[in-house]
């Protein structure tokens, strides 16, 4: 909506350029992709323009030097990156820029955006919808685990696993989790596992890694298994930062190898714990109540009603009769009040009846028509009139008054 404002009323360039502020901090963080040129490092910032290679347009913009720093291999001029960037408008210089939050080389940018336009398809079609999603058992008899063949993320799982509960039992499937055949090997070995009816849920765990590493755990195929799976699966690619499409299908979603196997395997000594926290409440919650319910009966025993039931049924019939004593006087009471009430009304009646007037000798005069006469210099000479008493009425014709 546009500022309201005219010649004889402008804004202030103040309000203008805080309007200006608050229009591009709607726009939020963006990824953009550009080619750098006019690169400088200024003490603990460096910057640089961001110029479109297709259209005459560029951009400023200002990274803190530990983002440039981080950004492997590092840009120089001329190279093509993909920002996040963070739009800032100046109102004190009324200037624009952004400032970047990561770089990343454009091949990475390319991979970021066709797995974003795979996530959206995906969730179009609601194969990321919670209500889809299907609870863990408490206890599972047997645990499928898909990983890496001799890799840390089995162990992690493994020894986790047995330490929270050392009767749970694996069925492993060992595959590569990067590369060519890994999205054939994973798909294959997670339906062998769906098709184990002994299989109560899935794990498929692989370490930290790359963009291109954890490739594999985004592909589409991979991900419409996972789907189509009945057996609950649970994600646990990466570290916390990774988040591969397979952790938006899955059912649970792990941080790490070893956080899934906290997430499927409870831990005995707290469940054991926790037997005996309630076995200790329950049997509180019991001698509580016996013991309210033994104090109740004790209170109801003594009560007068029990103690001398006839004294109650008195008590009782004297109350029954002191009610009634006193409806009965409040009833006479009403009465009396009403009669003197209605003698008072009608005595004002009578007093202001118009009949009342009448039988003093008052007389009303009135037209034909009913309307009363209430001035003489209302009636012509010759006029049929209505006279009222208070018994009967006549009928006169009036004449002029002869002159004094």
């Amino acid at each position: 909506m546009a500022a309201k404002s005219t010649p004889e009323q402008p804004l202030p360039i103040r309000s203008v350029l805080q309007m200006v502020a608050q229009w591009i901090g709607r726009l939020g963080m963006v990824w953009a992709e550009g080619q750098i040129t006019e690169l400088s490092v200024r003490g603990g910032t460096v910057y640089l323009t961001l110029r479109d290679p297709v259209a005459n347009v560029s951009a400023r913009v200002m990274c803190p030097r530990n983002v440039y720093e981080a950004a492997v291999p590092r840009p120089a001029d001329g190279a093509r990156v993909v920002l996040h960037l963070k739009p800032d408008f100046y109102v004190n210089r009324g200037s624009f820029a952004f400032t970047a939050l990561e770089i990343r080389p454009v091949g990475i940018g390319e991979l970021l955006a066709r797995l974003e336009r795979l996530r959206q398809v995906l969730a179009a079609e609601g194969l990321f919808n919670a209500d889809r999603k299907r609870r863990l058992p408490f206890l599972p008899g047997t645990i499928g685990l898909i990983c890496g063949r001799e890799s840390a993320a089995e162990r992690d799982v493994l020894e986790n696993a047995r330490r929270r509960w050392p009767a749970v039992r694996f069925t492993v499937e060992e595959v590569a989790v990067q590369g060519p055949y890994a999205v054939g090997e994973v798909t294959e070995a997670l339906r062998k596992l769906d098709a184990d009816p002994r299989v109560d849920v899935i794990i498929i765990a692989r370490g930290g890694g790359s963009l291109e590493d954890l490739l594999p755990f985004s592909d589409e195929a991979l991900v419409r298994a996972v789907a189509a799976c009945r057996t609950p699966v649970v994600s646990a690619i990466g570290h916390e930062q990774d988040s591969p499409l397979l952790d938006l299908v899955a059912d649970v979603r792990a941080s790490t190898p070893t956080d899934a196997a906290k997430k499927v395997v409870p831990d005995v000594g707290e469940q054991l714990a926790l037997i005996r926290q309630l076995r200790d409440r329950g049997r509180r919650v019991i001698t509580g109540w016996l013991d309210r319910e033994t104090a109740w009966l004790a209170a109801v025993r003594s009560r007068p009603s029990l103690a001398d039931p006839v004294r109650e049924i008195e008590r009782r019939a004297e109350q029954v009769d002191a009610l009634r004593d006193r409806a009965r006087r409040c009833l006479a009471a009403s009465l009396d009040r009403a009669e003197d009430s209605l003698g008072h009304l009608r005595a004002r009646l009578v007093a202001l009846s118009p009949a009342a007037t009448l039988e003093r000798g008052y007389a009303i005069v009135q037209r034909p028509s009913g309307g009363v006469v209430r001035l003489a210099a209302d009636v012509k000479p010759g006029e049929e009139l209505s006279v009222r008493f208070s018994d009967d009425r006549v009928r006169v014709i009036t004449v002029t008054d002869p002159p004094s």
